[in-house]
């Protein structure tokens, strides 16, 4: 069997698209789409309408009231990823995209802003 530590690689660093396609490099899986790759393409538009569906879903917890969706991580490096996505959500909101790892220092620069008077802290009410 599998420990501990084994099961966490598993779920973290092998699935999705490595369990899938061998690798979760976007422009290794957007050149095999383009070779002809149909698992590749499967794939690929499966990732982009979960990544749609979950920010769909999420939206409604603002009761559709979202000023900014913003893709970001190294998956937003992928031209063909931000287009299929944005297509199924830009009716939501506007799309921002800033690829790479950045999540965390966004998070704590927005805190900053808010904390030195620059930007206002946003309240988000309950949906009437």
């Amino acid at each position: 069997g599998y420990g501990k530590t084994e099961l966490i690689k598993q779920f973290v660093g092998r699935s999705g698209l490595v369990a899938h396609l061998g690798t979760n490099d976007s422009r290794e899986i957007v050149a095999r789409i383009h070779g002809g790759d149909e698992k590749a393409l499967f794939y690929f538009e499966t990732m982009c309408y979960q990544i749609a569906k979950e920010i769909g879903r999420i939206s409604t917890v603002f009761c559709g009231i979202v000023d900014q969706i913003v893709l970001t991580g190294g998956l937003a490096y992928s031209t063909e990823l931000v287009e299929e996505v944005a297509a199924r959500v830009e009716f939501i909101a506007p799309v921002t995209v800033m690829p790479g790892e950045n999540e965390l220092e966004a998070l704590a620069f927005g805190a900053l802003r808010v904390l030195t008077g620059e930007e206002e802290a946003r309240e988000y009410k309950e949906c009437s």
